[in-house]
């Protein structure tokens, strides 16, 4: 099963989005959004620029 990203409103009545493994798990969760459709750019965003992410260990 694929990853997937979930959409959501947020306690306090903002937007946000969470990326879940194949198994479920929340591997990334976003700040808070004003809109949806703010929410929904986050999540093309991600799409969009994490492929060739690199990663950096900070020490």
């Amino acid at each position: 099963m694929a990853g997937k990203f979930e959409l959501y409103t947020d306690s306090a009545g903002g937007h946000r989005f969470r990326l879940k493994a194949g198994n479920g798990e929340v591997i990334a969760s976003s700040e808070s959004y004003t809109t949806l459709s703010a929410a929904k750019n986050g999540v093309e965003s991600v799409k969009t620029n994490a492929p060739g992410a690199t990663v950096v260990e900070l020490d």
